[in-house]
C-alpha cells in the first residue's frame, strides 16, 4: 500500500470517528434534550450569579431574576425550544449590560427603554450617534447580527421540546415573582439610573414610563391639539433702551430659611440673607426634597414644571437635550449677555455639560477647570473665580455678564463637621445634632454672601449688578421637622404638594440697580423663577414669558397645582405648537 493510500484511510477512520460521536451528541442532527438542559442551566448559573452580585438588595434582585425567567419562558412559548430560549435572553441582557455600561462612561446615565425610541426614532438622532459614537453604533449592529447568526444555529441545534402549557405556567409564575419583587422594593430611587449597577432592573423598571409616554404621544402633559389660542412666535430680537444688568444667578445647594420652621432655635442674624431689596423674604415651591437637583435647575432654565413630565421627569435634562427654545439662557443670549456657569461637578455629571450647551450656557467652569480640590468647597470659592472671571470680561468686553453659581457647602452628609476648625453659629440647646451641624454651614454660606457683595461693590463701582438666589431643595437635616424619623432616607421622605418640606426661597438684590417690583404670592412655583430674572432685569419678555406672568397671576403664583390646571395645559400645548419644547 502506498503511503498516499495509507493516509487517505487514516483520514477515513478519523472522519468516521467524528461522525459517530457526532451521531452520539445529535441523533437527530441536534442536541441531546440532556445535555440542551445542562448548557441551559450553566447559562442561567451564569447569569443569576451576575444578578445576585450586581442588582443590590434581595427585593431588586428578585424583581430582576423574575423578568429575566418571564422573558425566557415567553420566547419557549412561541419557540418551545428550552437553551435557544435561554441563550437569547442571556444574550439580550449580556447587550443591555454593556450598553449601560458604555451610556455611563459617556454620559453618567444608563440605559432607558425610552433611549430605543429617542435615539431611533429620526434621522437627526441617528445622525447624531454616527457623527459622536460611530464605533458604538456599529458595535451593536455586529453584536445584533451575531445575536440573530447565533440565535439561528442554536434554534437549529436545541433538541429540547416544552409543551406551552408548561411554558404558560413558567411565564405566569416568573411574571408573579417580578411583580411581588417590584412591590417589595417600591419606587425607584431618582438616582438609580446613575449607580454604576443596577443595570438590568433600570432598564426593566424603565418600560412602564416608556410606554406611558408612548401612548400619550409626548412627554409633556399638554391640553389637546387645536385650541383656540395660537402658538407662541419666537423673539426676532431683544431690544433694549440701555446695556442690561450684569445678572448672577446662585444656586444655594440645599438652602431653606430657618425661619420657615417657628419652633427652631438658630442665630437670626442670617435672616437677611433670605430677603430681597424689597425688604421679604419671598418663599419658592420646589419640586424635590433632600436631592434631585437638576429638577429645579430644569425648571428655572426651561420654565415648566418637571411634575408636568409624569415618570420622565428624572430625565428631562437627557431626552430635551437640543430640544428647547427660549430658555432663560438662549433669552439671555439673544439680548446679548455672554454665559458662563461655575459647576462645583465634573461638567459630564448627569450629562449636565450637553443640556446645558444645548440651552445656551456654553461656556462651563467645571470642578478641573475652577482647580476645586472637593466638590463642597466653601461658597467663597466659587464666589472668587466668578469674581475673577467678572473682572476680566468687563475689561475686555462692552456685553453683559450672566453668571449661573452653584454652590455645595450646605449639602449632606451633616454627620461630618464643614470646615471644624471654624467657630460660627450653630442650632441652639437641644438643637439635633444634623440640624445643628446645617445651621453652622447656613452661617458659613452667610458670610460668604457677604464677602461676594462687598467685592462686588469694591472691584465694579460704575457696573450695575442683578444679584438672584435661590434655595434648591431643602436639607435632609429638615426631615424631622416634617414628621420623619433621623433614620429615614430623602428619597423615602413622602410630601404632598403643598407640604413645608417643598419650600425653599428665592431672593432679588441690585448693586448700583433697582429691582422692579416681584411677586408676593404666598409662594411662587419653580418654573416661574426664570421669567421673574428677567423681568427683574428690565428685558423685553417674549410671548411664552409675557403667558407665565399672566398664568402666575392668574394662579396665585400656582403653576402644576393650579386651580385652573385647563390654562396651564393649554399653555404646554402652544409650546409645543410653536416648537419651544419638542417633547418626543
Amino acid at each position: 500500500m502506498s503511503d498516499q493510500s495509507y493516509d487517505a484511510v487514516l483520514a477515513r477512520g478519523r472522519f468516521a470517528r467524528l461522525r459517530s460521536r457526532a451521531t452520539a451528541l445529535f441523533p437527530t442532527g441536534q442536541l441531546r434534550a440532556p445535555m440542551a438542559l445542562g448548557l441551559a442551566a450553566v447559562i442561567l448559573a451564569v447569569l443569576f450569579r451576575y444578578i445576585w452580585t450586581s442588582e443590590g438588595e434581595i427585593a431588586n434582585i428578585t424583581f430582576t431574576a423574575g423578568i429575566v425567567l418571564a422573558l425566557a419562558a415567553l420566547t419557549a412559548l412561541v419557540s418551545r425550544r428550552i437553551l435557544f430560549s435561554v441563550a437569547l435572553t442571556a444574550s439580550l441582557i449580556a447587550l443591555i449590560v454593556v450598553a449601560a455600561t458604555i451610556k455611563r462612561q459617556t454620559m453618567n446615565m444608563v440605559v432607558h427603554a425610552y433611549d430605543l425610541f429617542f435615539y431611533f426614532s429620526s434621522w437627526s438622532t441617528i445622525s447624531f450617534l454616527w457623527d459622536d459614537h460611530r464605533r458604538y453604533l456599529i458595535g451593536l449592529a455586529a453584536a445584533l447580527l451575531a445575536m440573530a447568526v447565533g440565535g439561528w444555529l442554536i434554534f437549529r441545534l436545541d433538541g429540547t421540546r416544552v409543551s406551552r402549557p408548561l411554558a404558560l405556567g413558567a411565564l405566569l409564575i416568573s411574571a408573579s415573582v417580578g411583580y411581588a419583587g417590584a412591590v417589595y422594593k417600591g419606587e425607584r430611587r431618582h438616582m438609580q439610573f446613575y449607580f454604576e449597577n443596577l443595570y438590568i432592573s433600570s432598564f426593566f423598571a424603565s418600560w412602564g414610563e416608556t410606554a406611558e409616554t408612548l401612548w400619550n404621544g409626548t412627554m409633556l402633559e399638554a391640553g389637546p391639539r387645536g385650541g383656540p389660542q395660537a402658538a407662541f412666535r419666537l423673539p426676532a430680537d431683544c431690544k433694549t433702551t440701555e446695556k442690561p444688568p450684569h445678572i448672577i444667578l446662585i444656586h444655594q445647594e440645599s438652602i431653606v430659611p430657618p425661619g420657615h420652621f417657628p419652633t427652631l432655635s438658630y442665630d437670626r442674624s442670617v435672616d437677611p440673607m433670605f430677603r430681597s431689596q424689597d425688604g421679604l423674604t419671598h418663599k419658592l415651591r420646589v419640586e424635590t426634597y433632600g436631592g434631585a437637583s437638576w429638577l429645579t435647575e430644569f425648571s428655572i432654565l426651561a420654565g415648566v414644571s418637571t411634575e408636568s413630565f409624569g415618570g420622565m421627569r428624572q430625565f428631562v435634562q437627557t431626552f430635551l437635550q437640543n430640544k428647547l427654545k427660549d430658555t432663560l439662557p438662549q433669552s439671555l443670549e439673544q439680548c446679548g449677555y455672554r454665559n458662563v456657569v461655575f459647576y462645583p461637578m465634573l461638567k459630564n455629571f448627569v450629562s449636565n455639560d450637553k443640556f446645558y450647551n444645548s440651552v445656551g450656557l456654553r461656556e462651563i467652569f467645571d470642578l478641573k477647570a475652577q482647580g476645586a480640590k472637593v466638590v463642597n468647597e466653601r461658597d467663597s470659592f466659587y464666589y472668587t473665580n466668578a469674581l475673577a472671571e467678572m473682572e476680566r470680561h468687563i475689561a475686555a468686553s462692552p456685553k453683559p455678564l450672566f453668571t449661573y453659581v452653584q454652590t455645595m457647602a450646605a449639602h449632606w452628609p451633616y454627620d461630618v463637621p464643614f470646615h471644624p476648625e471654624l467657630e460660627v453659629a450653630g442650632g441652639g440647646p437641644g438643637t439635633h445634632p444634623e440640624m445643628h451641624e446645617y445651621l453652622r454651614r447656613v452661617s458659613m454660606v452667610k458670610q460668604d454672601y457677604d464677602f461676594l457683595i462687598a467685592e462686588i461693590k469694591k472691584r465694579f463701582k460704575d457696573e450695575r449688578v442683578l444679584i438672584v438666589h435661590y434655595g434648591d431643595h431643602q436639607p435632609t437635616a429638615t426631615r424631622m421637622l416634617l414628621g420623619f424619623g433621623e433614620n429615614t432616607e430623602a428619597e423615602d421622605v413622602t410630601l404632598g404638594s403643598n407640604s413645608p418640606g417643598f419650600l425653599t426661597y428665592f431672593a432679588v438684590d441690585g448693586i448700583n440697580y433697582q429691582v422692579p417690583r416681584l411677586p408676593t404670592y404666598d409662594a411662587v412655583d419653580i418654573p416661574y423663577l426664570g421669567m421673574i430674572i428677567q423681568d427683574a432685569a428690565g428685558l423685553p419678555l417674549s410671548d411664552a414669558n409675557k403667558e407665565r406672568k399672566r398664568l402666575m397671576a392668574l394662579c396665585q403664583g400656582r403653576y402644576n397645582s393650579c386651580a385652573k390646571r385647563d390654562e396651564i395645559l393649554s399653555f404646554h400645548r402652544r409650546l409645543i405648537d410653536a416648537g419651544i419644547i419638542v417633547a418626543r
